[in-house]
């Protein structure tokens, strides 16, 4: 038997949230955003729900400020909330459904991941993401050749990495789908440009037992 076997398969999951802060428990995560994807691009599922605030939460000053902006999102945002336990659950029984090992993807990853771990961990006990996750923003830094973070902007990448009608709007499963399908062209562009389609670091040197 050969000591040598190929892992689940990732299923990268592009998420977004949006929030009343920048800090989850001080600050409430109001809706939560997914698109799940196979290796080839595919999308496989997506998961949408608002979130009723924390108790002993508040909101950020300034975050209040920035969503008087977005008025229609924000209205997007507070329809039909649930408890954050309920979210959560229903969350984690998605997330336990797709068909392989869950890669938590957003831009950028340092705001999202902290609210969506916390959660979960809060709410279900389990983190289903482990440490799995992937900055959009810093894949583009690398595959642009680019030598400043903060200029590698969505405005400076290809346009034919961009799906069309696909727009940011702070609505989360708007923004999990668009940051998503920006990921996917990315990831396929890397694949295909390797040798005969293998990509030699799907296989981890396991034993078989």
């Amino acid at each position: 038997m050969s000591r040598f076997r190929k892992p689940p398969n990732d299923v990268f999951v592009s998420t977004d949230i949006e929030a009343d802060g920048p800090a989850p428990g001080l600050n409430s995560m109001l809706s939560l955003g997914s698109a799940a994807y196979a290796l080839d691009g595919e999308l496989l599922d997506t998961f949408s729900i608002n979130l009723e605030t924390l108790p002993g939460a508040s909101a950020h000053p300034k975050t209040e400020e920035w969503w008087k902006q977005f008025p229609e999102a924000w209205e997007i945002a507070r329809r039909d909330a649930r408890p954050p336990a309920e979210a959560m659950a229903a969350y984690l029984e998605w997330l336990k459904g797709l068909d392989g090992r869950p890669v938590f993807v957003a831009w950028p990853v340092g705001f999202d991941f902290p609210f969506v771990n916390y959660y979960l961990m809060r709410f279900t006990g389990e983190a289903p993401f482990g440490f799995t996750a992937l900055d959009i923003k810093s894949y583009a830094m690398a595959l642009t050749s680019r030598s400043s973070y903060h200029r590698t902007t969505k405005d400076r990448l290809p346009d034919r990495w961009f799906e069309p009608g696909l727009k940011h709007n702070h609505v989360a499963l708007d923004d999990a789908l668009e940051q998503g399908a920006l990921f996917m062209a990315m990831f396929r562009e890397v694949m295909d440009s390797t040798r005969d389609g293998v990509n030699l670091a799907d296989y981890t040197e396991f034993p078989d037992w």
